[in-house]
């Protein structure tokens, strides 16, 4: 696979591990999902993108109910 920014062929794989949390104030209290997609690096251009299994995208799409902090209810 080239690089979609250089076209170079000259790139790396990685396998990382991140968390992707909900942006916004409602999403404060959303723990996150945890992901660990494939990571590519190009190492002409530093060109970067990441690949993500569908069983992770699934996570992504499902609503996630938020959890109780101490003192504070849940919307």
């Amino acid at each position: 696979m080239s690089c979609l920014s250089c076209a170079s062929e000259n790139q790396t794989e990685f396998r990382v591990e991140m968390i992707i949390h909900p942006t916004g104030l409602k999403n404060l209290d959303n723990p996150g999902v945890w992901l660990y997609p494939k990571f590519f690096v190009c190492l002409d251009c530093g060109f970067a993108g990441i690949t993500i299994p569908e069983t992770e995208l699934l996570l992504l799409a499902a609503p996630t109910p938020p959890t109780k902090r101490r003192g504070v209810a849940a919307d």
